[in-house]
């Protein structure tokens, strides 16, 4: 959209930017500044992110954008886990309602209260998915009671580089590992490089998550004591990585552990054969030009 039309769209709206820590929403409140367009800046704290994630949204991402609110929901992701008795699934993605999706409906009707005429602006790209290609660039978004703008929606992962390097702003230092997304840390739709990556650099992440597979098991045991029936599995956090959809587009469900997911993860054909020499997670300096950075954000994540 040219700027100038783009302005009369906008017509003095109140901007809200959602950003999440990632190179995208960075890359969009960046050309939002770029374009005179004034924005507030909110991010959707989950309590799943990595730390590093954290430090670089109060630090780096916070001097260069400006001030970021941080929405909360009353229970962060480990303590709704544990009030559901369940984890998150490609079926039951409640983490996503409960954790991103209300508070933001929170904040923004406030702002509608407040009488202001918001626009959600989302920095997400068309080359990301199959299902984002099918996105528009703006659309009403029913369950906000507002418009949702995606301003970047068609730019390329090189523009992303770019105006994070015409504005001086490093990435956030996941991706200086070779993390293709950031985020829930991990998410339940973790790829494989993904789960080796935080099976490699995160090992306490890996231990956190077995002490909730664990905790959350032995509820639901009691459960199905008290209720009389047979839990045919324990509940955890991943699904079966490896069945495919049947013709309902289904897969099983059946679950894996974290560290069985692990193990996986190391492995190539299929799970059969394990990977002697994995891929360097420090490709992700290649792409950003940054390899000193990305050895010393290794060395931090390590810590």
């Amino acid at each position: 959209m040219p700027v100038s039309e783009m302005i009369s769209v906008l017509n003095e709206r109140r901007v809200v930017a959602s950003v999440s820590g990632g190179k995208d929403s960075a890359a969009m409140s960046l050309w939002l500044t770029e374009q005179g367009v004034d924005h507030d800046r909110v991010f959707m704290d989950t309590g799943w992110e990595h730390p590093a994630t954290y430090d670089y949204l109060r630090g780096p991402l916070t001097a260069k954008l400006g001030p970021i609110v941080e929405l909360r929901a009353p229970l962060l992701m480990e303590d709704l886990i544990r009030k559901k008795g369940m984890f998150p699934s490609r079926t039951r993605r409640f983490c996503t309602q409960e954790l991103k999706i209300r508070p933001m409906q929170r904040y923004l009707k406030e702002r509608q209260a407040a009488g202001d005429d918001v626009i959600n602006a989302v920095g997400v790209r068309a080359d990301e998915s199959e299902a984002r290609r099918r996105l528009r660039e703006w659309e009403w978004q029913e369950g906000f009671d507002c418009e949702v703008w995606r301003p970047i929606l068609l730019w390329s992962e090189q523009q992303v580089i770019d105006i994070h390097k015409r504005h001086g702003l490093h990435p956030n230092p996941l991706y200086l590992l070779g993390a293709s997304r950031v985020g829930c840390w991990p998410c339940i739709h973790a790829r494989k490089a993904e789960i080796r990556l935080i099976a490699d650099k995160d090992p306490e992440r890996v231990v956190r998550l077995r002490l909730l597979e664990e905790e959350v098991g032995v509820a639901a045991q009691a459960r199905a004591v008290r209720d009389g029936k047979e839990l045919k599995t324990l509940p955890t956090w991943f699904q079966n990585p490896t069945s495919r959809a049947g013709e309902d587009g289904h897969r099983d469900g059946s679950c894996w552990s974290i560290d069985r997911v692990v193990e996986w993860s190391r492995t190539a054909r299929g799970g059969r054969q394990f990977e002697l020499f994995a891929p360097s997670y420090e490709e992700g300096c290649m792409r950003w030009g940054l390899c000193e950075q990305a050895a010393k954000s290794s060395a931090e994540v390590a810590q």
